[in-house]
């Protein structure tokens, strides 16, 4: 295009920026940046909130925060941009202040700003402020009737912060239901402990006609390893694969691996390991190490650790649980030879600490 002498306007590159984003190109982006400014672009709403989704994706902050501050004519879509990026990107409170600060002043926030916000405030964990977000909704100009978008969402933040009832209760009057609706309900369920409301949603699901996908089998492989059901979580192992076509991922193989570890089914956790079609991580072996922990597995826990001193070398939890195990099997020697290589490398036990949160 540009080869043949066209120039972009303000449709074409906020649709390059969607594509240069996929791929986290910031360079090229940087040169598009430079080419949009010479055009009297920079400042459109369109591309400016593409330059400051790019540059969050690329995790460079600063330089979407000043773009954003430059414009004092910003219009919804660069807050929704700035948010929403700082919601992907971890930085969820740093994206409910930007949320406050849109409201104080004056912007009316849409099902984008909406949805992103409930996001961010799931990931908190923060019940207090999720009522406070769930009102907000219901405050929003754009919404006469909510989207299943934002109820998905609304479900999320509440599954996220182990409000279960509030949850169900947005589920159960949902009109339509799709499979992130399932799988949100699943999940949440799985990961606060509630096995048997898990599973029932996913056979609710299954009857309804839904079908389920990586993320759904992530859930009930979840509420497989907190219920100890290793042949449920096998048959549902093998129904992912057989019956919907779905390859395991890494996740899935990790609970597959964790739930075969509590049950002291340390042998078959390791053969999953190596048939495995990718390499295992850190978080696989280290629940096979506290497999071997628990159990006393002392010639497992070797093995295990060799591969967790490989991957990380820096990680003194791989030489105080191995100590631990030693220690457990009164191999005094080894606890010794463990505790060496520790001063050898520098390497010492973090104190723990906790720390509470507030909704002030």
């Amino acid at each position: 295009m540009l080869r043949y002498g066209v120039l972009p306007d303000s449709y074409t590159i906020p649709i390059v920026l969607k594509a240069l984003c996929q791929m986290y190109a910031t360079e090229i982006g940087r040169q598009i940046h430079a080419m949009a400014i010479r055009l009297n672009l920079g400042s459109d709403e369109f591309c400016e909130s593409g330059f400051i989704s790019l540059y969050t994706k690329a995790g460079e902050f600063e330089n979407a925060h000043r773009l954003f501050e430059e414009n004092p004519n910003r219009k919804l879509g660069s807050w929704n941009a700035i948010i929403g990026g700082l919601s992907q990107n971890g930085r969820a409170k740093e994206a409910i202040s930007m949320f406050v600060e849109l409201k104080r002043r004056g912007f009316k926030p849409d099902d984008v700003t909406m949805v992103t916000i409930t996001s961010a405030c799931g990931s908190l964990g923060d019940l207090s402020l999720a009522l406070q977000v769930h009102k907000c909704v219901f405050q929003a100009k754009s919404f006469k009737k909510l989207d299943i978008l934002m109820l998905n969402s609304l479900i999320d933040m509440y599954g996220k912060c182990g409000r279960m009832d509030l949850a169900h209760r947005i589920f159960s009057k949902m009109d339509e239901r799709n499979v992130s609706s399932w799988t949100s309900m699943i999940v949440s369920n799985a990961i606060h402990g509630h096995v048997r409301n898990a599973l029932d949603y996913f056979s609710w699901m299954r009857k309804e006609g839904t079908r389920p996908n990586f993320v759904t089998f992530i859930g009930v492989l979840t509420a497989c390893v907190h219920g100890g059901m290793v042949k449920e979580g096998k048959y549902y192992f093998h129904m992912m694969q057989n019956v919907y076509g779905i390859m395991p991922r890494l996740q899935h193989y990790g609970c597959m691996v964790d739930m075969l570890g509590r049950a002291g089914l340390l042998k078959e956790a390791k053969e999953m390991i190596m048939k495995m079609p990718m390499k295992a991580n850190s978080i696989i072996y280290g629940c096979l190490l506290g497999a071997c922990e628990k159990y006393g597995d002392v010639k497992m826990g070797k093995w295990v650790a060799e591969h967790l001193q490989e991957l990380e070398p820096w990680n003194d939890g791989v030489y105080v649980v191995l100590s631990n195990i030693f220690a457990d099997n009164g191999l005094w020697e080894e606890v010794e030879s463990v505790r060496e290589i520790m001063k050898e490398r520098r390497l010492a036990k973090l104190p723990g600490y906790s720390l509470s949160t507030t909704s002030d």
